[in-house]
């Protein structure tokens, strides 16, 4: 029965991207740095209005090449110690927004931001463990942000800025996975292409540590490329842990085609580590397929 509802969801999802009646010819919208931050003053649009931040998706199909059956840590009190019965198949997704808090302090330039992510794997086919929710991760954040006009061979620096970040599953032992970063970012943009750099520092917890070493799989900087051309958009997101002996990281790279302006079907890989924070020290390939919303 699985199997049918995911091959079900698969051919929907196929015939919907060869249906002319479907797609019909739509405005693809596009946002510059400027109007995703509010950069220019013809785009500010003052304090507490709720806009998209990060992509906001639902993949009804999400296959993994290694399921974590028995997630481990540095910890004792945060391993499991009986393997999960879990499917390689799942559902995926995530909801992200943000508000600006406080335009133009600073000198008249900065902007304080409040963003909230929470990304969701839900064992929607698994009867046997009642279809349980997985993993739920939260990313609650403080970002300050500066616009910036600067360029830098032929690419804009468009802006910078530094911000607190906390993530956690909200889990108890030995499910619990959390930790607090100091983050920094930069921005450029070049006609349709955008990329973010965000290298941050992990401000490490006087008390117990659920993730030791979560640095060194998941990472301690991302690069975050954008491309946009006619109705395709391509997202490139890779962590380092910018050790030289031993590397390691991950790359996810989403692929978004137009369908009805605000609506695109969005196809996901994954490798690496850390797709999720039960996940962190846990390498994985994933494939996902479903849909996604343009922002607004």
């Amino acid at each position: 029965m699985m199997k049918d509802k995911v091959i079900f969801l698969f051919c929907l999802l196929s015939s919907l991207s060869y249906s002319q009646s479907f797609f019909e010819k739509d405005a693809v919208i596009e946002k510059s740095l400027s109007e995703r931050w509010e950069l220019d003053d013809e785009h500010k649009n003052g304090t507490f209005k709720l806009t998209f931040y990060k992509p906001i998706y639902v993949l009804p199909v999400r296959w993994s090449s290694d399921p974590n059956e028995l997630p481990q840590s540095g910890n004792p009190d945060n391993s499991f110690d009986e393997a999960q019965n879990y499917d390689n198949i799942e559902a995926k997704f995530q909801l992200s927004l943000k508000t600006k808090l406080i335009q133009s302090f600073l000198f008249g330039h900065g902007d304080l931001w409040l963003g909230f992510t929470q990304l969701a794997n839900w064992q929607v086919y698994n009867d046997p463990v009642s279809r349980p929710f997985r993993e739920l991760n939260y990313e609650p954040e403080l970002i300050v942000n500066f616009p910036m006009k600067i360029d830098i061979f032929g690419v804009d620096l468009r802006m910078m800025g530094f911000g607190f970040n906390h993530q956690s599953n909200g889990r108890d032992l030995p499910r619990s996975r959390s930790w607090n970063r100091l983050m920094f970012h930069a921005a450029f943009e070049k006609d349709n292409f955008q990329m973010y750099l965000r290298p941050w520092i992990r401000i490490e917890s006087p008390d117990t540590d659920d993730n030791p070493e979560i640095s060194d799989f998941i990472g301690r900087m991302e690069a975050n490329l954008i491309y946009n051309i006619d109705k395709h958009g391509f997202n490139l997101i890779g962590k380092s842990s910018l050790d030289l002996d031993e590397h390691r990281g991950s790359l996810e790279l989403n692929y978004f085609y137009s369908a009805k302006s605000n609506l695109r079907l969005h196809f996901q890989a994954f490798t690496g580590y850390g797709e999720t924070l039960i996940d962190f020290n846990h390498n994985q390939t994933t494939l996902g397929v479903g849909i996604s919303f343009i922002e607004w």
